[in-house]
């Protein structure tokens, strides 16, 4: 199966996407100016010590103190009472994010520090060495523990999946590296203060670099100057092959436009998605889990009712596993499928969805379907899922419902133009709400255009009070003198 990867940049957020046979699987965006991220390192301060919970709360520079278990702790320090969690109030202690503050809920800290590479993981307090469990053949699980030990005679290695088949050498001098970044990490949690970051995670795009597995690949189109210039340096010395696939995307549309990538994003918004046989989905997220839907819809089959349904739920299976990975739904989910009389396609539904989901990176557990049709299954919640990057609660509505975010309005606003600017009009003339107005106004989201590509062009923006948060229209004219109402702005 063909994939692609498109990296870009779109205001402060890094944007990242993965497609595989033309359809978008993957979406992520992060905040470049992001400090509490999964992964980073923390000079915290403990603020209490709970006996019920088994925990600690520790201020480490977030909004939120950090939640610190018993089992987060290194194992000498792992015990039953909390008087034996060798921590007090006022201790300094050195924290990791192993979970990133997602909406109400704090960060998850660990004292088990951990420094991810391409193929091993370095975990300096840990006294074992370890497999990755995806690596099921008992021969190389072997043959790699071998390897760990050697590398780490006294512990603190985990080889992951991308090992296998890697010489030696590099896995022994991939291993130095991590170290050395530990060492600066004590280097600098020596003279911090409390609350400041000693070590940072990679960006988005180097994270997905380092852990997606690259042997698919076809090409890696990057919109991003400072974005390319980053990627080529990570592939300097790595194995030719890889360096070849990373491709400077330099067009005048915006890149996610151009590739057909910008309206797969727009339906993410949306609850409802249809299917290629005109049954649909339903997906609606409450507050402790995920519920899924399906119905069969326009779709009749061709043969008998429990033919038609059990294709249908098929199609369903598929297609759940696609949009939970693409809109990186965490935690429970529970999926409704149309009632079948017999047992073994209940079973082939289920072992479909089970199939389908083992090709998302994140963890999922899939349970045995219920008489009712419903099956059950998790999924690892590793950040915010991306509605809450693409939309936000319907202010029309008291929050029942979503709509596009501000960002993302701004996104496909600037999508338009440029592809407006791209077809040859000098000037365009953009229609809007008058509060995304303003954002984008206040925000200088376009500022670094006009600056630069658009020097040249003229961006006239009309605010209109009467609009829907996310209705617009982006027209291009190339006449020398505009005939606009005198609400119309020039944009900066």
């Amino acid at each position: 199966m063909q994939k692609t990867m498109y990296f870009d940049r779109f205001g402060k957020k890094n944007l990242a996407a993965v497609v595989e046979a033309g359809k978008l699987v993957e979406f992520h965006a992060d905040d470049v100016t992001e400090n509490e991220k999964a992964g980073n390192i923390f000079k915290g301060r403990v603020v209490n010590v709970l006996a019920g919970m088994q925990a600690a709360f520790v201020a480490y520079g977030g909004e939120k103190n950090g939640y610190l278990a018993a089992g987060d702790m290194p194992a000498e320090a792992d015990a039953v009472l909390p008087a034996e969690l060798n921590v007090k109030p006022g201790d300094i202690v050195m924290v990791q994010l192993s979970k990133a503050p997602i909406g109400t809920k704090g960060a998850r800290l660990t004292m088990n520090l951990s420094f991810v590479g391409k193929n091993l993981i370095y975990l300096p307090s840990a006294p074992f060495c370890a497999i990755s469990r995806k690596i099921t053949d008992e021969e190389t699980r072997e043959r790699m523990l071998g390897w760990a030990k050697k590398l780490a005679p006294e512990g603190g290695v985990i080889l992951r999946t991308q090992a296998e088949g890697v010489r030696f050498s590099l896995l022994k001098e991939e291993l130095r590296t991590l170290r050395r970044l530990y060492e600066d990490a004590l280097e600098n949690f020596g003279r911090a203060a409390v609350g400041e970051c000693v070590f940072r995670e990679g960006d988005l795009h180097a994270r997905l670099l380092r852990d997606f597995d690259l042997t698919g690949v076809d090409k890696i189109y990057v919109g991003d100057a400072q974005a390319y210039a980053r990627a080529e340096k990570l592939f300097a010395s790595a194995r030719s092959g890889l360096k070849n696939k990373l491709v400077r995307y330099t067009g005048e549309r915006e890149m996610l436009e151009y590739f057909g990538l910008e309206k797969q994003l727009c339906a993410l918004t949306d609850r409802r998605v249809e299917l290629e046989s005109g049954a649909y989905l339903v997906i609606d997220k409450t507050e402790a889990l995920t519920a899924i839907d399906v119905n069969t819809g326009k779709f009749t089959g061709e043969t008998g009712l429990e033919d038609t349904v059990f294709r249908t739920n098929l199609l369903a299976a598929r297609e759940i596993a696609r949009q939970v990975r693409l809109r990186n739904i965490g935690g429970i989910v529970v999926v409704d499928f149309i009632d079948m009389e017999r047992e073994e396609h209940r079973a082939a539904v289920t072992e479909e969805l089970a199939a389908c989901l083992r090709e998302d990176r994140a963890q999922c557990n899939v349970f045995p379907m219920t008489g009712f049709g419903l099956v059950q299954f998790t999924r690892k919640k590793t950040k915010c899922d991306n509605m809450a990057v693409l939309a936000k609660p319907c202010p029309y509505c008291g929050g029942a419902g979503t709509v596009p975010s501000d960002e993302f309005l701004a996104f496909r606003i600037q999508s338009a133009l440029k592809k407006c600017f791209a077809e040859g009009y000098a000037n365009a003339v953009v229609e809007l709400n008058a509060g995304l107005y303003a954002y984008i106004v206040s925000t200088r989201r376009f500022s670094d255009l006009v600056r630069g590509e658009w020097r040249e062009k003229r961006v006239y923006m009309i605010p209109h009070r009467t609009y829907h948060e996310e209705q617009f229209n982006v027209r291009g004219d190339n006449n020398r003198v505009l005939d606009l109402p005198e609400t119309a702005k020039l944009l900066y």
